[in-house]
């Protein structure tokens, strides 16, 4: 018995541990964005749905046959070991030129990860038919929750052992040496199985009351598929709607996923854990909280992050509980257990594509979230009303259903208010794989006229329609704010010769920063999302009236300044602007001291590295600090704050850093330079291969 424990809990571990790794690995090539992390978790769920399969499958045709149930899988495995490590080539990198980064990071995973995650897939429901073969008689699927524990380990040491200690290389290395002890447990496990088979004679099912149990029906089919997905649907959209706003950082997918593998544990432990009667109030109360926070997208206060996150995760773990523990109550008899985690992993496997795949096409918002809160509550009234006639059910019915009823009819109603206040005033929206773009327009017919555009609910730039403003630079990039100072104070800019500026930017927006540019100055813009260029050119007119000459490098911008670097060499910009985020969420690679050294790599020697830290959540200036006097530079800080009465210009932070020694002195002489809140930064050094964004959230 210890053998199948041991096995199952570490390829559980392995299982969900890969997940960070190899998603931690990639998402610099990627752009940092969101979806990365979304991608990746269809992909393992796809990959957990082939390992239910392949074991279903080898389950039902050879289970008379238990030494070719073994010969198989052991042979299997020891293909998998040539295939190891599992560690990324770099010539996998995207070059910007992809129709879709989706087919890309599928490509990858499927290349490096693909065959040994779905041998470990299959771990769990093989393992689990085998023991209930050598072990009749005793449950295997108190195993499931063992596997569940290992799930949580595995994703919980990622972010506070193995992130911070080890290098993504060495963890892609660690993970595979764990893989090949995996594969020996298994041949254990195996050859366990047919001594144990061969002494009690039993090749076929072990359960006595097989032949009497059950059949499971359709609709026991429908429910375990449909509440599965609904489950995944919750994880999903609920992540994608915390790492929008704060950053894509494995600690934000680690700890909703957690709490999603944790119901699987309450709910297949035992019986007694999943209470109707608490979870589903629960989960009423943490939707409606939901609701009300999507509701606020646009309010001019803030919700303290701490108790977004709480709001978010609650709902995640209430909802899931309630969809694996409805799950359970209808759990079928051993005999048919692979076919019902073949149903289950099927279910979060179409969750997983339905938020991934389907809704970028289908809506131009992040309403995946809205469909599966009403799918819960439809379903869990629904499955009330099913089993009405189960024991303790029909007094919690009668209480509950008018109750689901209303609570129903008052979430369609805000979720639809929501979406209507999403679209009202919008002139144009879109959304891909980099997130939400929308364009709104304000104060139509009058000489106040602007178009705006925000990524999220994250203003990203807007521009007023009227000819006499029309060249105004507004919002974080006024002439008063840190870009405004680093132009005028660059020694191009200073006496009567003045000289053409090349300036970089690292995130186009709207393309405000083209006012800047006097004939023969030219600017590059770097742009990871092309509809966000597609927007810029079509409902702004920064780019078109662009004074010099204006580029946009379609592509990450890392990895399109490294490519610049090996093939042509140095930009020589005199002026690189690193202002990349989306939403309020960072690209964690952007901001580490290995592209702060890049970034140097492409400025003149007298060149100014502008930084734009402003941030609702995250104090970003301890690591710009560190990292730029690591380097041997003096970060200036430029604040501005406006006038009431400034209305195009939004309050900003920016870190200027230059080798030039005389920059200093020239922001305090105009009247720029701004002092810092604290003397010292703390600490906080972010290279590639280690970056904790808990050290800068303020909360």
């Amino acid at each position: 018995m210890p053998i199948f424990a041991i096995s199952i809990f570490l390829s559980a571990f392995l299982l969900f541990q890969v997940q960070p790794v190899i998603a931690r690995y990639i998402l610099p090539w990627y752009g940092g964005s969101p979806a990365v992390w979304t991608t990746c978790l269809l992909f393992f769920q796809i990959g957990l749905l082939g390992g239910y399969a392949y074991a279903h499958a080898l389950v039902s045709w050879c289970r008379k046959h238990p030494p070719l149930q073994y010969g198989i899988h052991l042979g299997l495995l020891v293909l998998a070991l040539f295939l190891l490590p599992i560690t990324p080539d770099d010539s996998l990198k995207p070059t910007g030129d992809e129709a879709s980064p989706v087919k890309g990071i599928i490509l990858l995973l499927s290349t490096t990860v693909g065959f040994p995650y779905l041998l470990l897939s299959a771990s769990g429901p093989l393992l689990q038919h085998w023991f209930g073969d050598a072990f009749p008689g005793r449950s295997p699927y108190r195993l499931y929750s063992i596997s569940n524990l290992g799930s949580i380990l595995g994703l919980l040491t990622y972010p506070f052992l193995f992130e911070p200690l080890f290098a993504v290389t060495t963890q892609t290395m660690l993970w595979s040496l764990a893989f090949v002890i995996y594969a020996f447990c298994a041949g254990a496990c195996g050859l366990s199985f047919m001594r144990k088979t061969k002494e009690s004679g039993i090749h076929s099912d072990p359960d006595p009351n097989a032949q009497q149990a059950a059949r499971p029906s359709l609709l026991d089919w429908i429910y375990w598929v449909t509440f599965a997905a609904c489950g995944s649907m919750l994880l999903l959209s609920l992540t994608n709607q915390m790492c929008q706003d704060v950053a894509v950082v494995p600690f934000l997918w680690v700890i909703p996923l957690c709490l999603y593998l944790l119901t699987f544990v309450i709910a297949f432990d035992h019986e007694r854990w999943y209470k109707r009667i608490v979870a589903m109030p629960l989960a009423g109360m943490a939707v409606a909280a939901v609701v009300y926070l999507i509701n606020q997208q646009f309010a001019t206060g803030e919700m303290h992050l701490g108790w977004q996150l709480v709001i978010f995760l609650s709902a995640i773990f209430s909802g899931c509980l309630v969809c694996h523990g409805e799950v359970v109550r209808i759990k079928p008899a051993t005999r048919y257990l692979t076919g019902f985690y073949l149903a289950i992993s099927l279910g979060g496997a179409l969750g997983g594509i339905f938020v991934s795949v389907v809704s970028p096409l289908l809506f131009q918002g992040y309403w995946e979230l809205h469909v599966a809160l009403v799918l819960l509550t439809v379903l869990s009234s629904a499955t009330l009303f099913q089993h009405r006639k189960r024991p303790g059910t029909k007094s919690f019915l009668l209480t509950w259903a008018p109750v689901s009823l209303i609570a129903l009819g008052s979430l369609v109603y805000f979720l639809h208010q929501q979406i209507e206040t999403t679209k009202s005033g919008s002139l144009a929206g879109t959304r891909g794989f980099y997130g939400v773009l929308r364009i709104y327009e304000e104060n139509i017919l009058t000489e106040d006229y602007y178009r705006a555009l925000y990524h999220g609910r994250i203003s990203h730039g807007r521009q007023y329609m009227d000819d006499q403003f029309r060249e105004l630079a507004t919002t974080y990039y006024s002439l008063e704010s840190g870009i405004g100072a680093a132009v005028e104070n660059h020694p191009s800019r200073d006496g009567a010769l003045r000289k053409p500026l090349h300036v970089g930017v690292v995130g186009l927006g709207v393309g405000t920063l083209a006012t800047y540019a006097k004939p023969a100055d030219r600017i590059r813009f770097y742009e990871i999302n092309p509809q966000v260029e597609t927007m810029a050119r079509e409902h702004f007119t920064y780019l078109e009236d662009c004074r010099g000459g204006e580029k946009v490098v379609i592509g990450d911008a890392r990895i399109s300044l490294e490519r610049e670097l090996a093939e042509t060499g140095s930009q020589e910009f005199d002026i690189l602007v690193v202002d990349a985020f989306s939403g309020d969420s960072i690209p964690i690679h952007l901001m580490t001291k290995e592209a702060f050294e890049l970034y140097f790599q492409h400025l003149k020697p007298d060149g100014i590295l502008a930084v734009h830290i402003s941030n609702l959540h995250l104090d970003l200036s301890h690591p710009v600090r560190t990292i730029s006097e690591e380097l041997g530079y003096k970060p200036l800080s430029v604040e501005h704050t406006p006038d009431d009465d400034n209305y195009h210009s939004y309050y900003s932070h920016w870190v200027l850093i230059s080798p030039d020694p005389g920059l200093e002195s020239r922001l305090a002489l105009t009247g720029f330079l701004s002092e810092w809140y604290t003397e010292e930064p703390k600490e906080i050094l972010w290279t590639d291969d280690y970056c904790n964004l808990l050290q800068v959230v303020e909360w």
